[in-house]
C-alpha cells in the first residue's frame, strides 16, 4: 500500500511519461525502505566531512581577531592624531554617527576607538559586499548555479588589506575587477589561479596609487600624514623607527599605522592557530614563508650594505611590520591558488618569503613586497606541483620505493 501511495505521489512530478525529478520525500522513503540499485563494491572509506561552507566558516572565524584589531587600531590611530593636533570636534556623516551612538574621539577610550574604526571599516565592507555580491548574482544566473560561500571570505579579506581612507567608489571598482577578472572568468570559486582579494588590491595599487600608498592614507584624519613603520625603516632603519616612537611591542600588537587589518601580528597568530588546528590552513606554507624571509633578511644582514638602511633591519622587525604576517596566514595559504603537494608547499612558501624579503630590502621605492610575492607564487604554484608530481613519478618508475 505504501508503495502504491508513493507511486501515485510521484506521478505529480512526472512529465512526458518520464520522471523528471523525484520528490524529496519519495526519494528519502524509497531509499530507506528498499535497497538501492547501486551498491558499493569492495572496502568503504571514511572521508573528511569538511565542505566548502565549513572551510569558509573556519576562515571567517580565524579572521575575527584581525577584524577586531582593524576596528580598534583604525580608531586609535585617528583619535591619537586628532589629540596630537588638539582637535576636539569633527564634521561629516561619520562624526554624526559617532555622536549618535554616544562615542567620541578620545584615544584612551576603548569604546571611542572601536566606534571610530567601525565608521570607516563597515562602509568599506558594505560596499565590498554589495558590489561583489552583484557580480556573484549575475554570474550565478548566467551559469544557473547556486551562489556559494567563496565570496564570503574574499569580502572580509579585501577591506582588511585596505587603508581606512580609501574612497568607497574605488572599493567598488577594485572588488569588481577582482571578482570578475580574478575569479569568475576562470569559472568561479575553486577555479581562480590567484587570490581574488589580493588581485583587487593590486588593481587599486596600480590604478590609483595616490589613494592606496604614500604617507597620507594610513591615518583616518584629513590632512594628517604619517609614514608606516616599514616606510620609516626603509628611510632610516631601526634608528628611524625609534625616532618615530615605534616599538617592537606596538608592532606585534598592531598599534601602528597601516592597512586596517594587517597591523597585528598577534591577531594573525591567533588566526594561524585556528587554521592549523582545523586543518584548513597549511602549516607547511606558513613555516616555509617565514623560512624564506628569514634566509634573505639574515643574508643581507651579513652583507651589511652601508648605503641601504634596510640591510641592517633585524629579522624580528621584518616579521611584525607590514602585511607579512597577514599575508603568510590568510593569503599564501589559500587552498585554491596555493601549491597542493606537500613538497610543493615548502617550495611555494619559501619562494614567497624569499621574494618578499628581496623586494623589501633591495627595492627602496617599494618597501612592502608581500602582495606581489604572493601573486607571483600563485602563478607558479601549478608549475611547482607539476614538477613535484613528475619527480615522484620518475622516482617510482626507477624502482625507488620511499617510506
Amino acid at each position: 500500500m505504501l508503495r502504491k501511495f508513493l507511486d501515485k505521489q510521484s506521478r505529480h512530478f512526472e512529465k512526458g511519461g518520464r520522471l523528471e525529478k523525484f520528490h524529496p520525500i519519495y526519494e528519502m522513503i524509497d531509499t530507506f525502505l528498499y535497497s538501492p540499485g547501486a551498491s558499493t563494491k569492495g572496502a568503504t572509506h571514511v572521508r573528511d566531512g569538511l565542505d566548502l561552507k565549513r572551510m569558509m566558516t573556519v576562515v571567517v572565524v580565524a579572521l575575527i581577531p584581525a577584524t577586531f584589531m582593524a576596528l580598534y587600531n583604525t580608531g586609535y590611530q585617528a583619535n591619537s592624531a586628532l589629540a596630537a593636533k588638539g582637535i576636539t570636534t569633527l564634521e561629516g556623516w561619520r562624526y554624526f554617527i559617532l555622536q549618535l551612538l554616544g562615542g567620541g574621539i578620545n584615544p584612551a577610550s576603548f569604546y571611542d576607538n572601536i566606534l571610530h574604526g567601525a565608521v570607516y571599516f563597515f562602509p568599506v565592507y558594505a560596499v565590498t559586499i554589495i558590489a561583489g555580491g552583484i557580480w556573484e548574482v549575475i554570474f550565478s544566473i548566467i551559469r544557473k548555479e547556486e551562489i556559494n560561500e567563496g565570496f564570503l571570505v574574499t569580502s572580509l579579506l579585501f577591506p582588511l588589506i585596505l587603508p581606512a581612507t580609501i574612497p568607497l567608489w574605488q572599493v567598488a571598482i577594485g572588488v569588481s575587477f577582482g571578482v570578475v577578472i580574478g575569479k569568475e572568468v576562470f569559472g568561479g570559486t575553486g577555479m581562480n589561479i590567484v587570490n581574488p582579494a589580493l588581485l583587487c588590491r593590486a588593481f587599486l595599487f596600480f590604478a590609483y596609487p595616490a589613494e592606496i600608498s604614500g604617507d597620507a592614507v594610513w591615518v583616518a584624519v584629513d590632512g594628517f600624514s604619517q609614514a608606516t613603520p616599514l616606510s620609516q625603516a626603509a628611510a632610516g632603519g631601526t634608528t628611524a623607527l625609534a625616532g618615530a616612537g615605534f616599538t617592537l611591542k606596538d608592532a606585534f600588537l598592531g598599534l601602528i599605522p597601516g592597512s586596517m587589518g594587517e597591523t597585528s601580528t598577534l591577531a594573525c597568530l591567533i588566526g594561524a592557530f585556528i587554521l592549523i588546528v582545523t586543518g584548513v590552513g597549511s602549516w607547511r606554507i606558513m613555516v616555509s614563508v617565514v623560512a624564506g624571509l628569514s634566509f634573505v633578511v639574515l643574508l643581507f644582514n651579513v652583507i651589511s650594505n652601508g648605503t641601504n638602511p634596510m640591510f641592517h633591519v633585524p629579522l624580528q622587525w621584518h616579521l611584525v611590520l607590514g602585511g607579512f604576517a597577514f599575508g603568510t596566514v590568510f593569503m599564501a595559504t589559500d587552498p585554491v591558488s596555493a601549491a597542493v603537494t606537500n613538497i610543493g608547499k615548502y617550495i611555494y612558501g619559501f619562494l614567497i618569503g624569499a621574494l618578499a624579503g628581496l623586494v623589501r630590502v633591495v627595492n627602496p621605492a617599494f618597501p612592502e613586497g608581500m602582495m606581489l610575492a604572493i601573486l607571483f607564487g600563485n602563478v607558479f604554484a601549478p608549475v611547482i606541483d607539476h614538477y613535484v608530481v613528475k619527480f615522484n613519478i620518475n622516482r617510482r618508475r626507477s624502482g625507488y620505493v620511499g617510506r
